[in-house]
């Protein structure tokens, strides 16, 4: 089954306000998060704005946000519920390979290049997050 993808159009003028460099940075987790929903077959994904701030949803998962941070402009992150096993997984297993800020984000550099397969299943973990929270891992 093909994916639905709804998409509030006030995401992408967020996005457009940002620089250039930016703007693809953001643009890239964007597409990783809509790839990783059709390669593990969701049937709905839904784009919005939570906290004025690019965000993504399913029926099984748990909220993605991504977005540059305020404070420190030559990053951005991806949120998770901080309340969730999410990130606090995400550390037990990718501690080496990501950033983390508390329970809620994986922060990333501007100028490095991001661990696309890592992030996938973080990613992955997160849209089937109801599916996945009984499991030690998360299913990673």
């Amino acid at each position: 089954m093909a994916l639905e993808f709804r998409s509030n159009p006030e995401v992408a003028r967020v996005i457009g306000n940002y620089p250039s460099p930016v703007q693809k940075k953001l643009l890239a987790l964007r597409a990783l998060i809509i790839q990783t929903a059709e390669e593990i077959g969701i049937t709905q994904l839904d784009e919005t704005l939570k906290r004025g701030e690019p965000s993504y949803l399913t029926k099984m998962g748990s909220t993605i946000r991504f977005d540059l941070k305020k404070k420190s402009p030559d990053r951005h992150a991806m949120y998770f519920k901080c309340t969730s096993r999410l990130v606090p997984t995400f550390r037990t297993i990718y501690g080496d390979v990501f950033e983390f800020e508390g329970d809620r984000a994986i922060v990333f550099r501007m100028g490095e290049k991001v661990p696309v397969r890592a992030l996938k299943q973080c990613v992955k973990s997160t849209l089937t997050y109801h599916k996945v929270k009984h499991l030690p891992t998360l299913g990673i």
